[in-house]
């Protein structure tokens, strides 16, 4: 959507949303500062949520989402944002009040670059996501699960650079749900896979769907696939090694796969730390 340059609002948060009645006001609330235009498409809500967004000044659509595509749903939302940024969250991450500033800083320039935020993850490590970026129609996401606007941006010859902005997740589902939801995402991501084999970004996230099942064999021959894939990818034999060491317990595969992250990339304290682990050859 474009609007005058005069009243084009800085910011738009995107949001994509389902039956989120218990989070979703604390969301939007941890934004206030921003002053944002908000842009929430609702993939099915049966409880209140719809209304919840409403009433904090945000535009509501419907997303028909028979066919589960979350990329999809996400460029629905930025067809409609008119702000010159977006800002992506989700509806159990709130916006930590130290990082209001540092939004404001990023988004008072004129830049192509895209922003990696803090993900503190509760019960578990902290990651990376981009979630900051300038409103580009070239910039969308990709995936049906899983979506990520990275490879758009890199595409079109934006940048992607870290930021010290922190989002706090707060996992809402329950175990049961969060297993239900693994098995759907392997199936889709499985899928997508055999539609596009190029993908390798697709065999990542698998791999932590496996792994978050407890699937461990799973994960490991994945993280093998990815190896013979990217051998010039030092992360993916940091991570075939850890899968070796700590769930296949072979200290030798797993130190070759250390040895070999340490070449691709001298000095990486991950891969010489788990190499410390691994102990020396017998």
């Amino acid at each position: 959507m474009q609007v005058p340059s005069a009243t084009r609002p800085d910011l738009t948060l995107c949001m994509i949303v389902k039956n989120e009645e218990r989070v979703l006001a604390r969301c939007l609330d941890s934004v206030t500062a921003l002053a944002p235009e908000i842009v929430v498409v609702d993939t099915g809500s049966t409880d209140a949520t719809a209304a919840i967004a409403a009433a904090r000044g945000a535009r509501v659509s419907a997303f028909d989402f028979a066919f589960v595509d979350f990329a999809a749903a996400r460029n629905h939302a930025l067809r409609q944002a008119s702000g010159r940024w977006i800002l992506a969250l989700d509806a159990d991450e709130t916006l930590l009040a130290e990082s209001v500033p540092l939004i404001q800083e990023i988004v008072a320039r004129d830049d192509t670059a895209a922003y990696y935020v803090r993900r503190r993850n509760q019960g578990s490590n902290d990651d990376h996501a981009v979630r900051l970026f300038p409103n580009r129609p070239e910039y969308r996401y990709r995936g049906r699960v899983h979506e990520t606007i990275d490879a758009s941006v890199l595409a079109a010859g934006g940048r992607l650079l870290r930021s010290e902005i922190c989002i706090q997740h707060d996992f809402a589902a329950d175990a049961e749900t969060r297993r239900a939801r693994n098995l759907r995402y392997i199936t889709i991501l499985n899928e997508e896979i055999a539609a596009d084999p190029g993908d390798h970004t697709r065999l990542v996230f698998l791999a932590a769907e496996y792994h978050q099942l407890g699937m461990f064999d799973e994960a490991t021959r994945i993280s093998e696939r990815l190896v013979q894939l990217r051998p010039l990818d030092p992360k993916a034999h940091l991570q075939a090694g850890a899968y070796h060491l700590l769930y296949q317990h072979d200290p030798r595969r797993a130190r070759a796969d250390f040895l070999e992250a340490l070449r691709l990339r001298p000095g990486c304290p991950e891969a010489q730390k788990l190499l410390d682990l691994a102990g020396e050859p017998p």
